[in-house]
């Protein structure tokens, strides 16, 4: 059986921000009714967090919660307790209309983090990161470039970023390309 491993095994880049490859990151894909009382008891008592609102994340214990659409959530955790968090929603959600699918292997994971990082990602994805827009806390699922991705803001300077595994290296060339110290625009 071989190791895992995350998309570029740690690499990591700086210039107007840094961009680093988070690791080994647990990921679960939730499925179901976000207004089911069932399902938040089980997303609480597994993770500790709330259902979050829309466009928003919430956290609890080195647990992430993210709403992904109307009717998916993303639950980030540590990579060794995915197995563990998967069984139990799955069996805290019997007879539920609910999917729960350890996604970990099937997506990479980066940060960027320093006063750059919103114009860093200002130039690669179609959102207003102005610090009174896009704030701690904030979500969007969108357009890194040419692939899909998805963001949250845990500070004012350090956004996770998800995509595709089979994509993480565009991703993490275009953002390296982007933090380049002599690409600087100075909008943030």
């Amino acid at each position: 059986m071989s190791n895992a491993v995350s998309v570029l095994n740690g690499a990591s880049f700086t210039g107007l921000a840094e961009v680093k490859d988070a690791g080994l990151v647990g990921m679960i894909t939730l499925r179901g009714d976000l207004a089911s009382k069932s399902l938040a008891k089980a997303v609480k008592e597994c993770t500790g967090c709330a259902i979050p609102g829309i466009r928003k994340v919430t956290q609890a214990d080195g647990t992430t919660v993210v709403w992904m659409s109307p009717d998916e959530l993303l639950i980030v955790t540590a990579y060794q307790d995915v197995d563990a968090k998967v069984d139990a929603l799955s069996t805290a959600l019997t007879g539920a209309h609910a999917l729960v699918v350890n996604v970990s292997d099937a997506r990479a994971m980066f940060t960027v983090s320093g006063s750059g990082a919103r114009e860093v990602l200002a130039k690669v994805a179609p959102v207003d990161f102005a610090a009174d827009q896009f704030v701690p806390g904030g979500f969007r699922r969108t357009r890194l470039a040419q692939v899909a991705g998805a963001f949250w803001l845990d500070t004012d300077a350090c956004f996770n970023i998800v995509c595709f595994r089979s994509v993480g290296q565009y991703v993490f060339d275009l953002l390296t390309t982007s933090a380049d110290a002599n690409a600087e625009v100075g909008v943030y």
